[in-house]
């Protein structure tokens, strides 16, 4: 039975490269065969719901630092800057299961 494929990508090194779907993102424990898979923002897999939660909340929250540290940064540009960007839309980022 085959555990993995053999890539040469030139050269010598002829070294095993995993699967992205082989290990959890977060925990990096060893994903099963019968065992659910969770996804989060398309190719990202995860053991667990608590895995794929807390990568929520980590992605989440270093979200929040980028707006509050762009919103200070934009804190000293025009009015009319300002009012631009209100008017952009939302971008919604909700996870998504498929069965």
């Amino acid at each position: 039975m085959r555990t993995g494929m053999r890539y040469y990508a030139g050269g010598e090194d002829h070294r095993q490269e995993s699967h992205f779907l082989e290990a959890c993102f977060l925990c990096r424990r060893p994903l099963g065969f019968n065992r659910d898979i969770f996804m989060y923002r398309g190719n990202t897999p995860f053991c667990s719901k608590e895995c794929r939660q807390e990568q929520i909340e980590i992605d989440e929250a270093k979200e929040k630092s980028r707006r509050i540290s762009s919103s200070s940064s934009s804190s000293s540009s025009s009015s009319a800057d300002k009012t631009a960007a209100s008017s952009k839309k939302n971008v919604r980022t909700d996870t998504v299961a498929v069965a």
